[in-house]
């Protein structure tokens, strides 16, 4: 089960992970296949289990692999972000954690301009500066607000 649940999640990502992220997730399955027991290896080689094909997602306008750096090491990311409307906007964010959906992702940040968390699809990102500064929360701290105003958010909804 372990070894199906491994490469399972590998197969996503190496389909709908950015780059950096899709060639580790192959890596790790070739790993995984030199490292399990002989009998194992059809559970890698032929699965009974598997993701849907991914489809093809529009182009990051944002380096996701040094978002992620920048997410680790606490700092800010200038970004130009055209809205689903066309508008084109300029903010500075404290990148919190990067969705990986089926058909896009999504960068979760605390949003300068607004003051509040807002979530940017990548593919909408038209530019992006990665600043030097650090915002001054730990990163786990940033997430945490951010997994705490989504439970708002939702708790709102359904209560309206």
């Amino acid at each position: 089960d372990e070894v199906e649940a491994a490469v399972l999640g590998a197969q996503w990502v190496a389909g709908r992970g950015d780059p950096v992220l899709a060639n580790a997730a192959r890596d790790l399955i070739a790993k995984i296949t030199r490292v399990v027991p002989e009998r194992l290896r059809p559970l890698i080689d032929d699965p009974s289990i598997g993701t849907r094909p991914a489809f093809r997602q529009p182009p990051d306008g944002i380096d996701l692999a040094r978002t992620r750096v920048w997410i680790q090491q606490g700092r800010k990311i200038r970004i130009d972000y055209r809205d689903q409307g066309g508008e084109t906007s300029r903010r500075v964010v404290w990148p919190a954690i990067i969705g990986f959906f089926d058909e896009t992702r999504m960068l979760a940040a605390w949003c300068e301009l607004r003051e509040n968390f807002r979530h940017f699809r990548t593919d909408r990102i038209v530019g992006a500066e990665f600043l030097d500064e650090r915002h001054g929360v730990r990163p786990g701290v940033l997430r945490l607000r951010w997994k705490r105003d989504m439970a708002e958010r939702r708790a709102a909804q359904a209560r309206a």
